[in-house]
């Protein structure tokens, strides 16, 4: 199966701003489909009648691209090669490789008929020189592993057929990896796949965050990350982290917790929740929710323990999704009262999300609705669990969680 077919949201959005006079910049974690994304995209283009050499695609991964090399002699060797009156495509993959690479990107976004697509494995890259001298002169796709969706799909799995086990797949996905590479090495076994997720920790860990803000506490900062990853879904703060950590015998000032938070939200790693006042109707700045950018990461970062509470990773999973849906997502607390999700979907309307496991005793039907119910607005409110059977309450829509992933 061709790889657009389950990257075709990003490969229909990455085309709607072909030739428009902004950079277009691919940001996700390192290994997420970034550069089969530009790579998708550069055939689209040939087939839709540009010539490839009006198409210069650089990997700044590869050492022979960077090495020795000042951005202005990279930005005057692509110029070199540019076509006259005619459009030129330049995709920068991994550009933050490159010293001073806002100056290679912006001289190159000036210049006449060149159309400037980059990615970055680091969030660090828009709040860098680059979106100061860009400011409302790009526009960012922010790219996810495989949903349980593109996951279903890349293993050509038939999901119109009605006798599928969703639930045993939903086990794979996250027991496996959805990070695409990941998927393709399912055939050869999980202890391949097992291999691949280390290598791409290590290789984020190290490169992307140890060397590049040179960390010399390395045993902290891995411990610091494994606490984080036993403890997705749970509302967490540096001081908290800081004061469980010192009774297990590790002493971490909060401020170095914070800043370590930092690195690894910028490397898109874990993704930071902020709390909602649902009274008050505005953000709180203390007590975040972290949730995980792949769950298979979970074996290597907590090992057997990682099933011990299948709730928060299916919350984990919603999560990814709802911003995968482009919405802006709070999770919801009130004096007497906490939910899941508060989200703002793409068309500025409010929603409200629970999620459980399994409606499995009258406490937790009770619990997981009048949580909802104690919420005393109008808008839309609704609980996702794994049951076959649903039951809509008060308003509230009880949908079955597998078929809303799974919805268009």
């Amino acid at each position: 199966m061709k790889a657009y077919t389950y990257r075709k949201e990003y490969l229909e959005k990455l085309l709607s701003y072909k030739d428009k006079d902004l950079i277009k910049v691919v940001s996700g974690l390192r290994r997420s489909g970034k550069s089969t994304l530009l790579e998708l995209f550069r055939e689209e283009i040939i087939q839709s009648g540009i010539k490839k050499e009006q198409i210069q695609f650089i990997n700044f991964e590869l050492p022979e691209n960077y090495l020795n090399k000042r951005w202005d002699e990279i930005y005057f060797g692509i110029k070199e090669k540019l076509y006259s009156n005619v459009a030129n495509y330049v995709f920068l993959d991994e550009v933050q490789n490159i010293p001073q690479f806002e100056k290679l990107v912006d001289g190159l976004f000036a210049t006449e008929n060149v159309d400037v697509y980059i990615t970055g494995s680091n969030a660090f890259l828009l709040s860098s020189e680059l979106a100061t001298l860009l400011s409302g002169r790009y526009i960012e796709i922010s790219i996810l592993p495989f949903s349980f969706k593109e996951y279903l799909t890349a293993r050509e799995i038939d999901m119109g057929n009605k006798y599928l086990n969703f639930e045993a797949l939903f086990f794979d996905y996250i027991n496996e990896t959805s990070l695409p590479k990941g998927v393709a090495l399912r055939d050869g076994g999980y202890d391949k796949i097992y291999a691949y997720l280390e290598a791409i920790y290590q290789s984020i860990i190290e490169k992307d965050i140890s060397q590049r803000y040179e960390i010399r506490e390395t045993r902290a900062f891995s411990n610091i990350v494994k606490f984080v990853a036993s403890n997705i879904g749970s509302i967490l703060s540096p001081s908290n982290i800081a004061s469980t950590l010192s009774k297990e015998g590790q002493n971490i000032h909060h401020s170095t917790i914070e800043k370590y938070l930092r690195y690894l939200e910028a490397c898109f790693v874990f993704y930071k929740v902020n709390r909602f006042d649902l009274k008050g109707k505005k953000q709180l700045v203390t007590q975040e929710k972290y949730y995980l950018v792949d769950p298979g990461l979970l074996n290597i970062l907590v090992g057997k323990e990682r099933m011990t509470d299948r709730g928060h990773i299916l919350e984990n999973v919603v999560y990814l999704e709802l911003i995968r849906r482009g919405n802006k997502v709070w999770t919801g607390t009130a004096r007497d009262t906490e939910i899941d999700f508060v989200c703002k979907t793409p068309t500025g309307e409010i929603e409200y999300f629970q999620i459980a496991w399994q409606l499995a005793s009258e406490s937790t039907i009770e619990r997981e609705f009048s949580a909802l119910e104690k919420i005393k607005d109008n808008y839309p409110k609704y609980l996702l669990s794994t049951d076959s059977f649903t039951q809509n309450r008060s308003g509230i829509k009880h949908i079955n969680v597998f078929e809303w992933l799974l919805a268009e």
